[in-house]
C-alpha cells in the first residue's frame, strides 16, 4: 500500500509539472498571437548595407594596392584623430606597396609618438615611431570610446559594405519616422544614420565634402570614393594575408582534384 501511495504521488507531481509547462507555453503563444511585439523605429527604418564591389571580393579576390594606399591616406588624414589601428605595425604597410623608405618616413612623421617608461626612474616620455612599432593608440578626449578599426571589417556583418554605407548614409530623419514614432527623435548630440543598428550614433559624418582628402595619385576624391577606399583598406587591415589564403586554397583544390583523378585511376586499374 505504501509503495502504491508513493508511486501515485510521483505521477501526480509529474503530471502537475507537465501541466505547468503546457500552460506556460500556451500563454506565451496566445500572447504572441493576440498581442504581436510592438514595432520599433530601429526595426522599421534600419537599412541593410548596400552591396560594395571591391577587387578583394570573392574566392579569387586580390587587393588593389593603389586603392589601399588611398584608403590609408583617408584613415591617416580623417579617421586617425579618433579611431585607433593598434593591431597594425608601420612595417606592414610595405604589403600595400610602400617602400621601406616611405614606411620609415610615415612612421617618424606620425602625429602620435610612442610612449616610453623608464622602470628605474619611473619617468614617462615619448620617442619617434619606428617601422617596427605598431600604429599608436588614439586617446580620444570626447565622450564614448570610438572602436579600434584594425578588425572592424571582420567584426561587422558584411563589413566593407557596412563601412561604406555608414560613411555615406548620414541624413536628416525622415518625416515618416517622426510621424509614426514621435519619441524616436534623434537626441541632441547624436546623428541619424539608418545603417547604424539603433539609427543614432555619436560620430558626426567624417567625410563631408569632395576634395576633403587630396589623393596623391590624382583620383577624384568624392565622398563615395573616399568611403570605398577606406573600406577596402580596412579589409586589408583585418586580413592582410587574404591573397595568400586565396592562392593556397586554389592550389589545394587543384591538388585534391588531381588526387581524386589518380585515386580513381588506381581503383580502376586494381579492380580491372
Amino acid at each position: 500500500m505504501s509503495a502504491l501511495f508513493v508511486k501515485s504521488i510521483k505521477f501526480l507531481i509529474g503530471g502537475a509539472f507537465v501541466f505547468a509547462l503546457f500552460l506556460a507555453l500556451w500563454t506565451t503563444v496566445a500572447g504572441m498571437i493576440n498581442e504581436p511585439a510592438a514595432e520599433t523605429a530601429a526595426e522599421e527604418f534600419h537599412l541593410k548595407p548596400e552591396h560594395l564591389a571591391l577587387q578583394s571580393n570573392g574566392p579569387f579576390g586580390t587587393f588593389d594596392e593603389q586603392q589601399l594606399q588611398r584608403g590609408f591616406q583617408v584613415y591617416k588624414e580623417v579617421c586617425a584623430a579618433c579611431h585607433s589601428l593598434s593591431l597594425v605595425s608601420f612595417r606592414e604597410l610595405e604589403g600595400i606597396g610602400y617602400t621601406e623608405a616611405q614606411v620609415k618616413a610615415i612612421a617618424t612623421g606620425w602625429a602620435t609618438p610612442q610612449p616610453t617608461f623608464d622602470p628605474k626612474t619611473g619617468d614617462r616620455g615619448e620617442r619617434p615611431n619606428t617601422p617596427a612599432d605598431r600604429i599608436p593608440h588614439v586617446y580620444y578626449a570626447g565622450q564614448g570610446s570610438p572602436p579600434d578599426l584594425s578588425l572592424i571589417a571582420k567584426a561587422r556583418e558584411d563589413g566593407p559594405a557596412y563601412i561604406h554605407s555608414l560613411l555615406t548614409g548620414y541624413q536628416q530623419q525622415p518625416a515618416e519616422l517622426l510621424e509614426k514614432f514621435p519619441d524616436a527623435k534623434t537626441p541632441e548630440g547624436l546623428h541619424y544614420n539608418p545603417y547604424f543598428p539603433n539609427l543614432n550614433l555619436a560620430m558626426p559624418a567624417p567625410l563631408t565634402s569632395e576634395g576633403q582628402v587630396e589623393y596623391l595619385d590624382g583620383t577624384r576624391a568624392t565622398v563615395d570614393q573616399m568611403s570605398k577606399d577606406v573600406a577596402a583598406f580596412l579589409v586589408w587591415t583585418a586580413e592582410p594575408t587574404l591573397e595568400k589564403r586565396h592562392a593556397v586554397g586554389f592550389a589545394t583544390i587543384l591538388f585534391l582534384i588531381a588526387l581524386l583523378i589518380l585515386t580513381f585511376g588506381a581503383y580502376r586499374s586494381v579492380w580491372a
